[in-house]
């Protein structure tokens, strides 16, 4: 599987890096190396780059460079409760105050 066919919340698992030398390079000081782990945060619209964590770095990683790094799904992202859909939670709930109106998003306590 390629790392640009993963969706947000996907840990994955390095395999294989197949790139030229140059860019093969930059990718292996950024942490893209075999054995690594991590996990897409996001991926950008009409083919923009992909928001990776990897060894503790947020990264992000064009479309066409991530066609060429070879991955193991190690998991899918949790189902949301509500929608049924594969989609990630961003840490944020609404909050409803006593007239049952909802205010603006939140972040999560705890």
């Amino acid at each position: 599987m390629l790392l640009s066919m993963l969706r947000p919340m996907e840990k994955f698992m390095i395999n294989s890096v197949k790139v030229g030398q140059e860019l093969g390079c930059r990718l292996a000081d950024m942490g893209f190396t075999e054995g690594a782990e991590g996990f897409v945060i996001r991926c950008g619209g009409f083919g923009g780059p992909m928001h990776v964590r990897l060894n503790g770095y947020d990264l992000l990683i064009r479309r066409e460079e991530a066609a060429k790094v070879e991955v193991k799904l190690l998991s899918e992202p949790k189902a949301c409760c509500r929608h049924g859909r594969g989609h990630a939670h961003r840490g944020f709930s609404r909050v409803y105050n006593s007239y049952g109106h909802s205010h603006p998003r939140v972040p999560d306590q705890g």
